[in-house]
């Protein structure tokens, strides 16, 4: 009985000196478990994957060519509202002069509105009107249809209501939609401004095969260009999709309002590819348009292919031969490292506890044999003998070794998959319509920033409108006053200022001029003022009406037109001018001012474009490389305004390993395999070689000091693990050849 006492104490005690956490088992346990998961993940991702009877870059490109639709859509409206609003200040209050004299001035600088009228709300009395007649109906809140109330233009509108003052849309009976815009005149009596213009589709080359639908959130088609496909039921189930799904929240940093695609019937081999999108607006973004629930719907005939990508067998294969490699490797690891430290810790123990009795058994591996030499030196010793290095071994393969064996074993499944392995290569075959897709996109990109251009020069004459409706000498105050309203209202420009026919600045708001001095200021235009520096700088010119040679000049902000040729899946793109310099370049890559295009086959194809302004083909193409391929597209200014004489040219380029084609979405899943058996190699092999490897080496240094006959080094664990177990043991031998008697 006391001796079965004794035997559970001494167990007790055996398990409380065992190492519960730390050491060489939660590496090793780690790293199978993770290339477990790695060779689960390889197969799975590695399966066969059929080509969609459609494929995804080509639904994933009609929805971006929706989403450029309808940010340019929105663009356009807002920028419709804001003009009214602008004239409705500058041509109001103590400015406003006969309704007349208004709607001409008005029609100088903005010559987009179909019809214009100014209304006295209160008694619904039409008082001046330009262009085609405006529905009263809605402006005056549905009381213009009552005796006595007729159309702009018609004369006498009866007294009637008040309408809200945000952009609406008005169906005519001939089916066409008309946006009506509406803006408070200040003054003695309330009156309102109001202008019409056409909900036109977006800026995008519709062409014989593409189709493009705006429509309201009922799914109502308001405007249309391309083939006829409104009455198709896909059509009409995109259509609905849109309309659902126009308030739902777009994701952060995204396309502001609701976008994605799907895919339509079609007939034999051919099916229509559509994409959709809201234009809507982001959570705290500011856009007028933007709640009248309009969103642009897309579609394009694409022939489907029905190849596969096979890598089935091939994720099988390296699943199977990663599992056996794991094996192998954790054989490794138990055999010459968590085994003989075991082994270490009981021999260390059994000396600390005065067990001299047998020999200390032999080790391989060389760490392990130097720490097995120096226990049985100190077991001597604690018998009566010398201190002696006699008992030191160098021999054998290291744990150091070992690890670095088992590294190179799991790093050569890795490596080539990260590196060699289901290599897509240049020969890809890419369909034709994301060739087609990437030339109107630029195109689309090009028109946006020509519009931009002109409607910020629209801007800086209705300013220029302003400043000469004064019949009195100009006031620097009051100029200096519109001048930092302007720069406040649009942040398009860094720098808004009014020069003399002399060139000198006479009047500023913002960052310092760049016009240069005692130069005549230039026509009516938007003018480059430098073709080298650190940035480019862009201005609109607009005289002032009698000013004597005054003019008004917007300084464009260089990141406005950053931002103008910024569009997720575009790839990258550049804004140049004339001599194909770069004045701008999309946010992703950035850009140096002014300098060439990176490759020669860019410039090409911006020469072509720039002799054939308008023309379709030859202004995008497939470019193959050395082993790379790209998109590549061009598209010049076209359509004039105040933009006409700059030049200026999209280019775009986009890699089609950036596209979602079966071959490169085969060749990313093979790397991330490769990309997680290095991760997991490298993580828990050097953790290993950190926690344990390196100690242990220390230790062996430290047991064959002590056995030298080093007593007064003190020897502290830095780890509760096996390693620090043993040292633990080592200072217990110590302490007992430090006494006088050497043994207890």
């Amino acid at each position: 009985m006391p001796a079965s006492r004794g035997s559970r104490r001494r167990k007790t005690r055996r398990r409380a000196d065992m190492p519960l956490l730390g050491g060489a088992r939660p590496p090793i346990a780690a790293l199978l478990a993770l290339l477990l998961a790695v060779a689960g993940t390889t197969a799975l991702v590695l399966g066969d994957r059929d080509r969609a009877l459609v494929d995804r870059a080509v639904l994933t490109s009609q929805q971006h060519v929706a989403e450029d639709g309808a940010l340019s859509l929105r663009a356009s409206l807002d920028e419709s509202v804001t003009d009214i609003q602008r004239a409705a200040a500058q041509f109001g209050g103590e400015k406003a002069g006969a309704p007349d004299a208004l709607m001409d001035q008005l029609g100088k600088v903005y010559g987009k509105w179909r019809g214009t009228a100014v209304v006295d709300p209160g008694s619904g009395t039409l008082l001046a009107a330009r262009g085609e007649n405006i529905p009263l109906a809605t402006v005056l809140g549905g009381r213009a249809g009552q005796p006595g109330t007729k159309d702009a233009k018609s004369g006498d509108a009866g007294a009637g209501g008040t309408a809200p003052l945000g952009p609406q849309l008005v169906r005519l009976p001939s089916g066409e939609t008309r946006m009506l815009v509406m803006a408070a005149l200040r003054g003695e009596r309330p009156r309102l401004l109001v202008a019409s213009g056409t909900l036109n589709v977006p800026g995008i080359s519709s062409g014989e095969d593409r189709s493009l639908l705006v429509v309201d959130s009922a799914g109502t088609v308001l405007a249309s260009d391309g083939p006829s496909v409104a009455r198709k039921a896909w059509a009409k189930s995109a259509r609905k999709k849109a309309a659902a799904e126009f308030s739902k929240t777009p994701e952060p940093g995204g396309h502001p309002g609701a976008s994605g695609h799907l895919m339509g019937t079609g007939r034999g081999d051919t099916r229509m590819a559509v994409g959709y999108a809201a234009a809507g607006r982001a959570p705290g973004e500011t856009s007028p348009a933007g709640a009248l629930g309009l969103s642009v719907v897309t579609s394009v005939e694409a022939t489907e292919d029905p190849s596969a990508v096979r890598t089935q067998a091939f994720g099988l294969v390296a699943a199977g031969v990663l599992l056996v490699l794991a094996l192998i490797v954790g054989w490794v690891l138990l055999t010459t490292v968590q085994r003989p430290l075991l082994q270490l810790y009981l021999e260390s123990r059994r000396l600390a506890r005065g067990e001299l009795e047998r020999p200390v058994r032999r080790f391989k591996g060389r760490e392990p044999a130097r720490v097995g030499a120096a226990l049985e030196s100190l077991r001597g010793q604690l018998l009566g003998g010398r201190p002696t290095r006699a008992g030191r071994a160098r021999g054998g393969f290291g744990t150091r070794g070992s690890v670095i064996v088992c590294a190179v074993v799991l790093l050569a499944w890795a490596a080539p998959l990260l590196l060699l392995v289901n290599r897509a290569g240049g020969g890809v075959t890419v369909p034709q319509q994301l060739v087609e897709d990437q030339r109107r996109r630029t195109d689309t990109a090009s028109d946006r920033v020509r519009k931009a251009l002109n409607e910020g020069w629209a801007d800086v004459a209705s300013v220029a409108q302003a400043l000469g409706a004064d019949d009195r000498e100009a006031s620097e105050a009051t100029d200096k006053a519109v001048l930092d309203k302007t720069l406040r209202e649009h942040g398009r420009y860094r720098a808004v200022y009014v020069v003399d026919g002399a060139g000198k600045v006479l009047t500023r708001a913002g960052a310092a001029p760049h016009h240069p001095a005692g130069k005549a200021p230039h026509d009516d235009s938007v003018v480059q003022l430098n073709a080298s520096g650190k940035e480019p700088l862009i201005a609109a010119y607009a005289a002032v009406p009698g000013g004597k040679g005054r003019a008004v000049v917007g300084e464009y902000d260089p990141q406005f037109l950053v931002s103008m040729v910024t569009r997720p899946g575009l790839g990258q793109v550049w804004l140049i001018d004339k001599s194909h310099r770069i004045v701008a370049a999309d946010r992703a890559h950035g850009f140096r001012a002014f300098a060439k295009l990176p490759s020669g086959h860019l410039d090409d194809l911006a020469v072509t474009a720039a002799k054939h302004p308008g023309k379709t083909s030859g202004t995008a193409v497939l470019h193959r490389g050395k082993g790379t391929s790209d998109i590549a597209a061009a598209a010049p200014f076209t359509g004039g305004g105040a933009v006409k004489d700059l030049g200026w040219q999209v280019v775009s380029s986009q890699p089609t390993s950036w596209l979602e084609l079966p071959e490169y979405r085969a060749q990313r899943r093979t790397m991330l395999a490769g990309l997680l058996g290095v991760t997991a190699a490298v993580a828990c092999l050097g953790w290993l070689h950190i926690i344990v490897i390196r100690p242990l080496r220390k230790l062996a240094d430290q047991a064959e000091a002590l056995a030298g006959g080093d007593r007064r080094t003190v020897l502290f664990p830095q780890h509760h693990d096996e390693t620090g177990a043993v040292v633990r043991n080592l200072e217990l031998i110590r302490q007992q050849l430090t006494r006088p008697s050497g043994r207890t």
